[in-house]
C-alpha cells in the first residue's frame, strides 16, 4: 500500500486493484481537549473513537447502496479499522453538503431574525467551500456551476441523493426513538462524471435529539451500538 494522504481522522492508502484503503484514526477535532466535530483541527484522541466511527459508516453505506444510490463504499474491515473505497475525484478543494429538517447551529445564528430554533425544514440543503482559513464559506448552485466546480445537472443529482440519504438515515434514528435534526455528507464523482458519496457517516457528522434534549457524538455512539 501506496500512503497517499494523511488526513485528520483518517489515512489514505493506494491498493494494487486501483481502489483506495481508508484508515480511520482515534484522532478527534476539538478545543482544549473538548471533542468538537465542528472544529478544524485535532483536539484529542479518544480510544476506540474510530472503530465506532467505522461501524456507523459502514452500517448506514450499505442501507444507502441497497437503496441504489451511489457511493465510493467497498467494504470495511472492523479488526484493522480500514475501510476499502473506489477512486473519486472531490469538487473543487473538497466541498461539504449540509441537509437541514430543523433550523438549529449556523442556520440560526445567519436567519434567526426570519426563524426560531427547531423549526422543522423540508430537507434543506446547503453547500460550503472546506476551507478552514475561511471558515467553510457558503456557496449557491450558481456559484458551483460559474467557478467551474460541479454543472447544474450534477448539482441537482447531489442535492437529490443528498435528501434521499438524509432520509434513511433519519427513518433509521427515528426507529431508534431519535430525531435528526440535521447531517453533514461529502461528495465526489467517479471518472464518468457521475456523482457518489464519499468519505464517512458518523455521529460527529450530525446533530441528534431525544425529544427536545441534544446528543452529544459520543453518547449517540453508545445509544447506537447499546
Amino acid at each position: 500500500m501506496k500512503l497517499v494522504y494523511n488526513g485528520k481522522t483518517k489515512d489514505v492508502f493506494e491498493l494494487e486493484n486501483g481502489n483506495f484503503l481508508l484508515k480511520f484514526k482515534d484522532d478527534c477535532t476539538g478545543k482544549d481537549g473538548v471533542f468538537d466535530p465542528g472544529e478544524n483541527a485535532i483536539g484529542l484522541t479518544i480510544e476506540g473513537v474510530g472503530d465506532i466511527n467505522l461501524r456507523m459508516t459502514e452500517y448506514y453505506f450499505n442501507k444507502i447502496n441497497e437503496a441504489g444510490i451511489r457511493t465510493h463504499f467497498v467494504k470495511a474491515n472492523i479488526e484493522e479499522t480500514s475501510m476499502e473505497v473506489k477512486p473519486a475525484k472531490v469538487f473543487g478543494h473538497g466541498l461539504e453538503v449540509i441537509c437541514r429538517n430543523r433550523a438549529v447551529g449556523s442556520f440560526i445564528r445567519r436567519y434567526g431574525e426570519y426563524i426560531s430554533s427547531g423549526t422543522l425544514l423540508p430537507s434543506y440543503v446547503e453547500t460550503t467551500f472546506k476551507n478552514d482559513e475561511l471558515g467553510d464559506p457558503l456557496v449557491t448552485k450558481d456559484g458551483l456551476v460559474v467557478l467551474g466546480v460541479m454543472t447544474g445537472k450534477q448539482y441537482d443529482e447531489l442535492k437529490e441523493m443528498t435528501q434521499r440519504i438524509t432520509k434513511i438515515v433519519a427513518n433509521d434514528l427515528k426507529e431508534k426513538g431519535l430525531i435528526l435534526y440535521d447531517i453533514k455528507f461529502e461528495f465526489g464523482y467517479d471518472k464518468d462524471g457521475n456523482v457518489m458519496l464519499i468519505d464517512e457517516i458518523s455521529s460527529g457528522n450530525m446533530r441528534v435529539y431525544k425529544e427536545d434534549k441534544y446528543i452529544d457524538p459520543m453518547t449517540l455512539n453508545e445509544m447506537f451500538f447499546a
